[in-house]
């Protein structure tokens, strides 16, 4: 037992969530269009943050983009199946979030990035869209052994509508008060949160700061992602990384471009990183 303590604790040393968005990784205006150069970069960046860190241990997600999001929206799947006898575009939907992990778990292994892609929808269960079950072991035990889990949005039953989509926010939710991380990055497509949709408003401001106690005014002013996202966009983002940090006050979360060419590796090094948008306690 006092083994198994000392391994939880060393393993919350250093612990990062890091999110590759769909928005990033994918072109969310074309169906199942991957950012394959951009995946390639961050992976580029995140093997360099490993050889300069020594310590740095990672959990990944990653949205599921122009893959998942797309079908799931024809299908209605986040609004539930429960009255349906068709469950094909759930099957559909979940095959294609299986292929963006396939495509980004190889160019990590390429990068040799010791990844153990763990598919959310073999274990997860929701209830009226929230997480309520995700099997948390597989997890740990990759950490422990020195291995870097990958999560991504998924397909996912739920007792109440059936089916959902969770996204990758709501699975880090879920783990965080299992493994304690010290900080969660959410690297997105745009360069934080604005008060509006940067790619739609050119009068959206950039908020460098939200201490959770402001949180609820921030929320008034975000609006939804652009391209089509059936999780929520960024106001829903915002909303589940709240509830993780008033959870757990010591988590900071701060999301970023992975357009801006370094700042991931820079910001999986530092804590101290400047750019893009802190939410804090």
């Amino acid at each position: 037992m006092k083994r198994a303590q000392r391994q939880d604790d060393r393993r919350s040393d250093g612990l990062i969530f890091l999110k590759l968005g769909g928005s990033l990784i994918t072109d969310k205006g074309s169906p199942e269009t991957a950012r394959e150069e951009r995946i390639s970069r961050a992976a580029h960046e995140i093997r360099e943050a490993l050889d300069e860190a020594a310590d740095l241990n990672l959990v990944i997600g990653h949205g599921s983009g122009s893959f998942g999001h797309s079908r799931a929206r024809r299908y209605g799947v986040q609004e539930g199946l429960a009255r349906s006898d068709d469950w094909w575009g759930y099957a559909e939907t979940g095959a294609l979030a299986a292929r963006l992990n396939r495509l980004v778990t190889d160019v990590l292994l390429a990068n040799a990035i010791p990844v153990l892609s763990l598919q959310p929808s073999a274990s997860a269960l929701c209830h009226d869209g929230e997480v309520v079950h995700l099997e948390i072991s597989p997890v740990i035990r990759a950490l422990e052994m020195r291995l870097v889990p990958v999560v991504y949005g998924d397909v996912c039953f739920d007792r109440v509508r059936g089916s959902a989509v969770i996204s990758t926010e709501q699975i880090f939710a879920y783990l965080s008060p299992h493994l304690r991380p010290e900080r969660i990055i959410l690297a997105g497509q745009v360069e934080g949160v604005f008060t509006g949709d940067p790619l739609k408003d050119p009068h959206a401001r950039l908020l460098r700061d939200i201490p959770l106690s402001t949180a609820h005014e921030v929320e008034r002013l975000l609006a939804g992602s652009h391209g089509i996202d059936v999780t929520g966009g960024m106001l829903t983002k915002v909303r589940t990384m709240c509830r993780v940090v008033a959870a757990q006050p010591d988590v900071t979360v701060r999301f970023i471009s992975g357009e801006r060419e370094g700042l991931i590796k820079k910001t999986l090094l530092s804590a101290e990183v400047r750019e893009g948008t802190l939410l804090h306690s």
